[in-house]
């Protein structure tokens, strides 16, 4: 008996040995799987928080600096974008996503800098403060933008019905600066949709199926 456990003692060490060591390197397999996708995800993060920023920027700078003046016989009349609160709105909304996106954009490339190392953010109350800011974003510019398109078409084409007379007849260059903001502000509307898509799936996935290991959580998330 003392001889069939001597020889069964190694055997169990070594199967519990060769299971560890399959294990291991099946993680270090994924690892390096997920290596380049998690790169190319965050590359595509900060491309979209820069495309943000940037359209963000020449929206609110192409109509706040806006205005054109126009003579009738003695009077002189001016237009400008704080003549119509949507555009106000449209201005501030892009404002504040220019100023969001740059500090996201500069955590998204020290992140990238160093690896993820001391700026993983595994924690989920982190995640979800970051996914709702992005949410409020997307949500905030969609609306600001809407309601200027929708007010930049009255403005163009009038309201007949309400004997309304469009102006951009009698303000062609002021009106062809403001659709150029606004397709800029659309522009950044969809691009800060798709981060809040981002956002989401990088929240989300924290309660994936091996969510009790906080190393995984460290894996699958680079906040």
């Amino acid at each position: 008996m003392a001889m069939e456990k001597n020889f069964v003692e190694p055997a169990l060490v070594s199967t519990t040995t060769n299971l560890h060591t399959r294990a291991l390197l099946d993680v270090g397999v994924m690892a390096a799987m997920a290596g380049p996708a998690e790169r190319k995800i965050k590359v595509w993060e900060l491309v979209l928080r820069c495309l943000v920023g940037g359209f963000g920027a020449v929206a609110a700078a192409l109509v706040v600096t806006d205005s054109q003046t126009r003579n009738f016989f003695s009077l002189e009349r001016r237009a400008k974008y704080t003549d119509m609160k949507a555009l106000v709105l449209l201005v501030a909304a892009n404002g504040a996503a220019v100023g969001y996106s740059l500090l996201q954009a500069a955590r998204c490339a020290v992140a990238m800098a160093r690896g993820g190392g001391a700026l993983v953010m595994s924690s989920r109350a982190l995640a979800w403060s970051v996914f709702s800011g992005d949410q409020l974003l997307a949500y905030a510019m969609l609306a600001a933008t809407a309601a200027a398109l929708q007010s930049s078409l009255l403005g163009k084409l009038g309201q007949p019905e309400l004997q309304w007379m469009g102006i951009c007849g009698l303000y062609g260059a002021f009106c062809r600066q403001v659709g150029a903001g606004i397709a800029c502000a659309v522009v950044a509307g969809l691009a800060a949709v798709l981060l809040a898509s981002f956002s989401a799936f990088n929240l989300f996935r924290l309660y994936g199926g091996n969510k009790g290991s906080s190393s995984t959580r460290n894996r699958a998330t680079w906040y």
